[in-house]
């Protein structure tokens, strides 16, 4: 009981210090974002074992969020947002991916429904719903998951259409203000996406998402029951991949994941650090070693570490660079610009694969048997980081960019690459 009453006193104070600092500033800086954003981690990290255990929706972390601000960054100051970049996006999610990878994925995924109303959406859509975003402190679900074709939108004279059919991996889906809805128009077969309120009748968002990883994520999966949506609600100019700048929305995705990653593995490597530090012994059969810190062989895992984490680093820095670079072009970007964002990007996503799946799991190596104790629950990293890279296998991105380093083709866009 001690425990719950403390840890809601140290919510409320975050909240109270989210309010202060927005209500005295207007536009805030990059080193506001970051500042807000480490008050948030530090928060997060206080629960992160606890709620791994426990699954379900993380509600005061999504609520902590709301009031923070942050779920408006990269929507531009002149509809009310904090008009931040990708690069310092990206390290946002990083920053929450090394303590709760769940949490970083609700808010990268935010950033990327944003980006999804901005690049497939009209002019008129996305100021109208930037704007909305900002004033009501939505936060974005997504259900529009294209592998999954069992939802179709059927035209209807009434409303405009009606959906109806269900879609997994509906990442965010619970406690969210709006959804982002993909659908096979049942006339003409194409892909369709729709920005509707997530508590519009007809939907129910089922709470079925039971994964050894990611357990905080809601991703699990919608209905939809003669769902109405008019007209204006489609994003329908100039659709997924109707133009090269639509296609981007594929290396948002990517490039989201990959920062998640990199973080689970900076995460990771801190917490076995720690560990290392605290509680390692010397191995029995160690010779004129009084310290576990002495040991050649866990200096030899550290060292590893180190390096493929830099190089991760590194590689996923100039991919968001990138993607900048490819996003400020606006309808002008060509292919070959989008193109090399692409090879840049799918890079990022092998190293942080590898990288991270090495670090989460050879990280007990350098801490030792009671590592695996249970309620420390250290395998979280590995959980989570195991449980995300399935979901795109990574020897696709190796074979896309073995195609560039070859035979200098670029990939070809897809709703994945």
């Amino acid at each position: 009981m001690a425990d719950d009453i403390a840890g809601h006193y140290r919510r409320a104070v975050v909240l109270s210090m989210l309010k202060d600092s927005a209500a005295s500033v207007g536009a805030p800086p990059r080193q506001y974002a970051f500042e807000i954003a480490g008050q948030l981690s530090r928060t997060f990290a206080q629960t992160a074992v606890e709620r791994d255990k426990k699954g379900g929706t993380a509600k005061t972390e999504r609520d902590l969020l709301r009031r923070s601000g942050l779920l408006n960054v990269t929507i531009p100051a002149e509809l009310g947002g904090w008009g931040m970049d990708w690069p310092d996006t990206m390290k946002l999610v990083r920053l929450f991916a090394r303590v709760d990878s769940s949490i970083a994925h609700l808010f990268g995924f935010q950033h990327l429904m944003l980006a999804s109303v901005s690049l497939y959406g009209s002019q008129e859509q996305t100021e109208q719903l930037f704007s909305e975003t900002v004033r009501n402190r939505w936060f974005w679900g997504n259900a529009l998951n294209p592998l999954d074709k069992r939802t179709s939108a059927t035209p209807d004279a009434s409303v405009g259409f009606l959906i109806n059919g269900r879609k997994s991996f509906c990442s965010g889906a619970t406690d969210s203000d709006m959804l982002i809805v993909s659908a096979i128009h049942s006339v003409d077969q194409k892909f369709v996406v729709t920005a509707i309120p997530s508590d519009r009748p007809g939907i129910r968002i089922h709470d079925d998402w039971d994964s050894i990883g990611q357990r905080q994520t809601d991703s699990g999966t919608v209905e939809f029951n003669a769902v109405p949506a008019g007209h204006e609600e489609f994003l329908r100019t100039p659709g997924p991949l109707g133009s090269i700048r639509a296609s981007l929305r594929s290396c948002i995705a990517q490039l989201i994941l990959s920062n998640i990653f990199l973080g689970l593995g900076e995460g990771a490597l801190e917490e076995a650090r720690n560990y290392t530090l605290a509680t390692t012994r010397p191995w029995a059969n160690s010779v004129g070693i009084s310290s576990a810190t002495e040991d050649p062989y866990i200096l030899t895992h550290y060292g590893r570490f180190f390096v493929d984490l830099q190089a991760a680093q590194a590689l996923t820095d100039i991919a968001g660079e990138s993607l900048q670079r490819a996003w400020e072009s606006g309808d002008a970007i060509t292919e070959s610009q989008r193109g090399k964002c692409a090879v840049d990007v799918a890079a990022s996503k092998v190293i942080t694969t590898n990288t991270g799946l090495e670090i989460t799991s050879q990280m007990f190596e350098v801490m030792g048997a009671r590592a695996a104790a249970g309620p420390a629950r250290l395998d979280r990293y590995w959980r989570n980081l195991r449980t995300h890279t399935l979901h795109d296998p990574v020897d696709y991105k190796l074979r896309e960019l073995g195609d560039w380093a070859l035979n200098r083709k670029l990939p070809k866009p897809t709703l994945y690459s």
